[in-house]
């Protein structure tokens, strides 16, 4: 089990608002409570003629009180058209999330999976990427993968990458206030059996957290991880 007071200063790359709560709001409430400094970044907003303002803002609300309950630090609206990212040129979403990686300085990086279903995902996971390469004098340290209902699981079996989760943090103690941030998205909650509502979100959540003999949890696919070692120290006489 992964130790969040590892995870340092964490930033949740989200596609639209409600994956960040979806895929890793339990766990973003265990690293508030435990003192980490949680960020979370929505890339997309709804815009005319499929998204009218008054929704594009009833969202963002939402997502603010759903935020606040789960101690995020600070939230970031990169505004990109939603379900419009392959519309925009690939460098300009880069340099953004280059420039809030450079801002917020995260140790660790919460993406959503590559293998989503929807086109929006899978290019904020990979400018999120190339975002995060190691070869700067900062960068995150861990990267991992969330599941989004809905969005993970229905990728094409053996012609996307599956999801084959090997972190599985511990929600337990939150999974509560988890299914109680996404009741704040009314606009987006649905009635059960639609995955993409409460009763789907604990019941997975149970799911996971038995596959490792807890009560709950999320699950991760860790993309990469670097182990730093201490700096040695010169010993006299040695």
């Amino acid at each position: 089990m992964t130790d969040p007071l590892a995870f340092g200063r964490t930033l949740v790359v989200a596609p639209h608002p409600d994956d960040e709560i979806l895929g890793a709001g339990g766990t973003i409430a265990r690293l508030a409570r435990a003192g980490q400094d949680v960020f979370v970044a929505v890339v997309t907003a709804g815009r005319p003629p499929a998204f009218s303002p008054v929704q594009a803002a009833t969202v963002r609300a939402e997502a603010e009180q759903a935020h606040a309950l789960l101690g995020v630090r600070r939230s970031f609206w990169l505004d990109f058209p939603a379900a419009a990212l392959s519309e925009t040129p690939h460098s300009e979403l880069n340099t953004a999330l280059q420039a809030l990686f450079e801002q917020v300085r995260p140790t660790t990086l919460l993406l959503p999976f590559c293998g989503d279903i929807h086109r929006d995902h899978q290019l904020a996971f990979a400018s999120a990427l190339v975002a995060a390469r190691p070869h700067q004098p900062e960068y995150p340290r861990m990267i991992l993968a969330y599941e989004t209902l809905s969005e993970t699981n229905w990728n094409a079996p053996y012609l996307t990458p599956g999801f084959h989760p090997n972190v599985f943090i511990d929600v337990g103690e939150t999974l509560s206030l988890k299914l109680e941030a996404m009741g704040l998205f009314e606009t987006q909650l649905k009635a059960f059996p639609h995955e993409r509502s409460r009763e789907a979100l604990r019941a997975l959540a149970l799911l996971r957290g038995a596959t490792v003999h807890v009560d709950a949890a999320e699950a991760f696919v860790l993309v990469r991880q670097v182990v730093q070692c201490a700096k040695s120290e010169t010993v006299a006489g040695v």
